[in-house]
């Protein structure tokens, strides 16, 4: 299973970013997936979680400006980002709950991560 993150690169504060993250491989069911980030000197945190069903949840930081989507056609997930500040500017990871055969259980893979520079 591999998890292919892109859309990162350099965005003026206010502006917008769209990151998008598609799973690929032996996979039998993909269930959440999501994105995280990390900003320098900082800890991983959540940015948004998207479940198989289409519900969502979202870090407080980030409620209302963030959109999370996904096609469980092509086992894929987007990250619309608007209003950007510069201190969001970090590594992008998503990150995907799938099954990669029936037998097998659930596992948490992760994508290499994608740098969003928020900066004038």
């Amino acid at each position: 299973v591999q998890l292919q993150a892109s859309g990162g690169g350099l965005v003026q504060p206010g502006g917008s970013l769209r990151l998008s993250c598609q799973a690929s491989g032996i996979i039998y069911s993909v269930h959440d997936m999501g994105w995280y980030r990390q900003a320098p000197g900082k800890q991983r945190e959540l940015v948004a979680v998207a479940s198989r069903d289409g519900s969502t949840n979202y870090g407080d930081s980030v409620k209302g400006r963030f959109t999370i989507s996904r096609d469980n056609i092509k086992n894929t997930i987007y990250l619309q980002m608007n209003s950007l500040k510069p201190e969001e500017t970090a590594v992008f990871y998503c990150y995907a709950r799938i099954r990669p055969r029936i037998w097998d259980g659930m596992s948490d893979y992760w994508g290499q991560g994608t740098l969003v520079t928020v900066s004038s």
